[in-house]
């Protein structure tokens, strides 16, 4: 259970760093228009949070089973 919980949060603050550092990027709050490229920005945040997990899934295999950090 402790490894679920550790990939998840992991995958959470990736998404929401990754997904806030796109709209920031692409000048979104500076007109403070809400129009596609916010749904592509989320789109595109995805793709690192997978990665997220398959890294967690691969780091428990080689490290500790419980946890999602290579050791």
């Amino acid at each position: 259970m402790k490894l679920i919980k550790d990939i998840s949060e992991r995958v959470v603050w990736t998404y929401v760093q990754t997904f806030l550092g796109l709209l920031l990027a692409s000048g979104m709050f500076a007109d403070g228009a809400l129009d596609l490229s916010v749904l592509q920005s989320a789109a595109v945040a995805a793709v690192p949070a997978a990665l997220a997990v398959l890294k967690g899934v691969a780091a428990s295999r080689v490290g500790d089973p419980k946890t999602a950090k290579f050791e």
